[in-house]
């Protein structure tokens, strides 16, 4: 599988801006997680709606080596999805929210899975080179 992500324009004009934004976003995310394959990057405008007006919408699939990472942001009643720049901005912080619990997860399991593999930074001190502590109560 590729190292790419692939950005769709759903009922928006593409522009380099609105691009440039979503690669920008994308270079963020990969700072958090070395374990991005690939994903896709959807901007929707539905429908005008005469009572609501204009709400943006933006969908992420990431893929990793392991799960899946799916941010869906139709936050129909969210006024500040009327600027799609707040609606990717929010989308991303989901993903990188999501992407670090992953990874934290995935953390946690490997030191469940080889404790050893933890590095305490004790392993070159000698016990006779602790400091001995004596108590003050007496």
């Amino acid at each position: 599988m590729s190292n790419e992500f692939q950005v769709v324009f759903h009922n928006i004009d593409q522009s380099d801006a609105l691009n440039d934004s979503v690669q920008k976003r994308i270079e963020k995310l990969r700072r958090f997680s070395n374990d991005i394959i690939g994903g896709r990057v959807v901007l929707d405008s539905p429908h005008n709606n005469q009572h609501k007006g204009k709400v943006f919408s933006v969908a992420i699939e990431i893929h990793t080596g392991g799960k899946p990472v799916v941010v869906t942001q139709e936050q129909h009643d969210n006024h500040a999805h009327e600027d799609l720049y707040v609606a990717i901005r929010d989308a991303f912080n989901a993903a990188e929210r999501q992407l670090k619990s992953v990874d934290k997860k995935h953390r946690k399991e490997a030191i469940h899975k080889n404790p050893d593999a933890v590095d305490d930074g004790l392993d070159d001190v000698v016990d006779d080179e602790l400091p001995e502590y004596t108590s003050a109560v007496g």
